[in-house]
C-alpha cells in the first residue's frame, strides 16, 4: 500500500470514521452511504456522491476494517416534471413514483428509474465501485419501514417543532386543517401523490386522504405500503435504520433548515440514532460543454466521460481533490493537458520522486481493495493518439503503421483502451473546423510563390526524413530553422529563432493540410508518411 501523506484526505477521513465507530460502539461492518435519484441523467457532479464514500470505504477495506458502502436509489420519489426532449404526454405521470413512470420513448428498460439507473450502474462497475444497492421502492412497498413510519407519525408534533425552528415562512399544511403530517400516500386510483391527509387515528392508525383527482379512501397505516415519508424525515429515518456512520452531502444540503441540518436533530430526537459524519462536497464543473448537446437539456454523465478517458484517470480526478474543492472535467482539448499530467505523475512515481499524497491518489486511481483496474500497457501520449485518430479517421492499417513507426508497437491492442478513448474524443468532441484533412495533391500555387529561403527549408526537411521516429522528426522540424540561421542543434531558443520556427511550421501546415495550424508536426509527418510528405512539399 502506498504511504499516505498529510494531503491524503481519504486516509484522514478513514481515521475519523474508525474513531467515530469506536465512540459509538458500532457492531458489525461500518456503513458508508450514498443516495441518488434516478429522476434524470446522473451527471458527473452526482458521481462525487458516490466516489467520496467509495474511496473512504475502500481505504477501510484495504486496512482490513469490515465496511459496506450502501447506495440508496431514491426511485420511490415523485416524478416532478417532463424534461426537454420527452413527449408532453408524460405530464400525466407527474406525481407518480419514478418506478411507476414509463421509460423515455425507445428505452428497453421497465420504467423511468431503471432507464437512468442502468448507465450509472455500468459506469460504477467500470470504475471499480462496488455498492450494496437498495431500491427505496422495494423498501417502502415491502413494508420494511412500517415501524419507522408509524413512529414518525406518532412523533409528528416533535418533528414539526424541529422543522419550525428552521422555517423562514409559514408551512403549508399536509394534513387535516393544516396539521403537519410527515407521510404522504400515493393515490390508489391515479397513482400520484397529489393527496391530503384529512384524518388520522393514532390508536387504530386509520388514515383518511383525498386526492386532487377526486378519489379518497381510508386505510390502516399499519398495513399501508403505498406512500413515503417526506424527504426531511425520510433521510434521518434511513440513517438510523441502516446505522449509517459516514455519508457526504452536497453544498445545497448545508443551508439553514436543510435536510442535513434538521435531520441531525430528527434522527436523535425521533429515531434514536445519530447523524453520520461526512464532508460537504463542492461543485464539479465541465469544460467543453459547447461541444455537447446541452440545448437538449443533456448533461455529461460518468458514461460520457468514460467514452473519452480511462477509468483510472476519471477516478484520479475525484481522488486527488478534497471533497470541498471544486474541479472541472474536460471534454474539450484540455483533456490533452489532463493526460499529460497523468503521464507525468506516472513517470514521477516510476522514478521514486512522487510526494506521498500524489502516490496515494494514484494508488487509489489504479487499484481498489479488490485489485487493479485495467491500464493501457503502452501509454502513448493522448494528444498523439488523438492526432492519429484525426488524421487517419480511424483507419486500422494506417493506425497500425503509425504506431509501429512511432513507438515500435506492432499490435494496437497494446495502446488500448487509451487509443479507443482518444478516437472517441475526436469523433465526439473535436469540432469539424478543427479536423485534419491531409492534401491529396501539392499546392502548386503556394509552392511557386516561395522564396529561396523557404525552398531551402523544405529541402532540408525532405533530406532529414530518414530518421523516421517521433524524436527524430521533432528534432528535424525544430532544427531546420536553426541550421538556416547557422546555429547548432542545441542552440537556445531566442525570440528571433522562435519566430522563424513558427513561420516554418505555418508553411508546413499550409502545404500538408491547407491551413496554418494542425496536429503536432512530428505526429502529422509520421502519419502522412515520408514519400507523401516529400511530394506535398515539392521535394
Amino acid at each position: 500500500m502506498a504511504e499516505r501523506g498529510e494531503g491524503d484526505w481519504v486516509s484522514r477521513f478513514a481515521d475519523e470514521v474508525i474513531s467515530e465507530a469506536e465512540r459509538r460502539g458500532t457492531g458489525g461492518p461500518i456503513v458508508c452511504a450514498s443516495g441518488l435519484s434516478p429522476s434524470g441523467p446522473i451527471h458527473l457532479g452526482n458521481l462525487r456522491e458516490i466516489m467520496t464514500p467509495h474511496l473512504v470505504a475502500d481505504e477501510l477495506l484495504r486496512r482490513g476494517v469490515p465496511c459496506v458502502h450502501l447506495l440508496s436509489w431514491d426511485d420511490y420519489d415523485r416524478f416532478r416534471r417532463v424534461p426537454a426532449g420527452v413527449d408532453e404526454s408524460w405530464a400525466e405521470h407527474v406525481g407518480k413514483p419514478l418506478t411507476a413512470v414509463p421509460a423515455p420513448p425507445g428505452s428497453p428498460h421497465a420504467n423511468w428509474a431503471e432507464h437512468f439507473k442502468a448507465p450509472m450502474i455500468e459506469a460504477m462497475t467500470a470504475l471499480g465501485v462496488r455498492c450494496r444497492m437498495i431500491s427505496q421502492t422495494e423498501q417502502y412497498t415491502s413494508g420494511a419501514y412500517r415501524e419507522q413510519i408509524l413512529l414518525a407519525v406518532r412523533e409528528r408534533a416533535a418533528i414539526d417543532a424541529v422543522l419550525s425552528r428552521h422555517r423562514t415562512r409559514q408551512r403549508a399544511g399536509s394534513g387535516q386543517e393544516g396539521e403537519y403530517f410527515p407521510y404522504r400516500p400515493y393515490c390508489e386510483l391515479c397513482g400520484r401523490d397529489l393527496t391530503t391527509v384529512t384524518a388520522y387515528d393514532d390508536e387504530t392508525t386509520e388514515l383518511a386522504y383525498s386526492c386532487a383527482c377526486g378519489f379518497g379512501e381510508t386505510v390502516r397505516l399499519a398495513e399501508h405500503d403505498r406512500g413515503k415519508l417526506v424527504w426531511k424525515v425520510d433521510w434521518p429515518m434511513r440513517w438510523a435504520y441502516e446505522g449509517v456512520l459516514f455519508e457526504p452531502s452536497g453544498v445545497d444540503h448545508h443551508s439553514p433548515g436543510s435536510a442535513w441540518t434538521a435531520g441531525g436533530r430528527i434522527v436523535g430526537e425521533v429515531f434514536g440514532g445519530e447523524r453520520p459524519i461526512g464532508p460537504m462536497y463542492a461543485f464539479v464543473g465541465i469544460t467543453g460543454m459547447a461541444k455537447m448537446s446541452s440545448s437538449k437539456g443533456d448533461v455529461p454523465t460518468p458514461a460520457d466521460a468514460l467514452e473519452i478517458m480511462e477509468a483510472p484517470v476519471l477516478r484520479w480526478l475525484y481522488a486527488r481533490r478534497k471533497p470541498a474543492q471544486s474541479f472541472k472535467i474536460a471534454f474539450d482539448q484540455e483533456i490533452h493537458r489532463l493526460y499529460d499530467e497523468w503521464d507525468a505523475l506516472g513517470r514521477k512515481i516510476a522514478a521514486g520522486q512522487a510526494k506521498p499524497a500524489e502516490l496515494a491518489a494514484y494508488d487509489r486511481a489504479v487499484t481498489t481493495a479488490e485489485g487493479p483496474l485495467p491500464l493501457t500497457p503502452r501509454p502513448v501520449p493522448y494528444r498523439t493518439l488523438a492526432s492519429i485518430a484525426d488524421i487517419t479517421t480511424g483507419h486500422a492499417e494506417q493506425t497500425r503503421r503509425i504506431l509501429r513507426d512511432l513507438d515500435g508497437i506492432d499490435d494496437p491492442a497494446a495502446a488500448r483502451p487509451r487509443l479507443d478513448r482518444a478516437g472517441r474524443w475526436v469523433e465526439l468532441h473535436l469540432p469539424a473546423d478543427q479536423r485534419t484533412r491531409v492534401r491529396e495533391e501539392p499546392d502548386e500555387e503556394l509552392l511557386d510563390s516561395l522564396g529561396p529561403g523557404e525552398r531551402e527549408s523544405l529541402r532540408l526537411l525532405a533530406d532529414g526524413l530518414d530518421d523516421w521516429s517521433l524524436d527524430g522528426l521533432t528534432a528535424l522540424v525544430y532544427g531546420v530553422p536553426k541550421r538556416q540561421a547557422g546555429l547548432p542543434a542545441d542552440a537556445e531558443a531566442t525570440p528571433e529563432l522562435k519566430a522563424a520556427q513558427r513561420a516554418f511550421f505555418a508553411l508546413l501546415y499550409r502545404l500538408l493540410v491547407g491551413r496554418d495550424t494542425g496536429p503536432r508536426l512530428p505526429t502529422l509527418l509520421l502519419a502522412v508518411g515520408a514519400d507523401r510528405v516529400r511530394k506535398l512539399v515539392g521535394a
